[in-house]
């Protein structure tokens, strides 16, 4: 069986094969392309207030979905290209958070942890 992600994953790979662009989807050039589709996302959120931001109007929302799956679609290729399980490296990211902000000590701040011993 099969999650959705993996089968976006067999969807990319096969896109990227019948047009011949594996080439280009070196790990670099997805982490690229990856960081402007990023920009073009973080764009559609500039000059707006916190509250304008929690409930863009209907043609703000459809370009902010655009942009998320535009995200979706280099992270899920870059993640392919380098066989990360992207599901198991975010539970690996969420245990290591949970770990290091310790409710009691960081309940409604912002402020950073320090890394995890052995990161940086």
């Amino acid at each position: 069986m099969t999650t959705e992600l993996e089968d976006l994953a067999v969807r990319l790979r096969e896109f990227a094969k019948v047009r011949e662009w594996e080439r280009f989807h070196t790990p670099k050039n997805l982490a690229m392309a990856l960081a402007g589709e990023v920009g073009e996302l973080v764009a559609e959120f500039q000059w707006l207030t916190a509250e304008e931001s929690r409930s863009p109007g209907d043609e703000a929302l459809a370009r902010m979905r655009t942009e998320l799956g535009d995200v979706t679609l280099y992270l899920v290729r870059l993640a392919d290209v380098l066989g990360v399980d992207l599901v198991e490296a975010a539970r690996a990211k969420l245990d290591d958070n949970d770990r290091r902000y310790d409710p009691d000590v960081y309940r409604g701040s912002a402020r950073k942890a320090p890394p995890s011993p052995g990161t940086t």
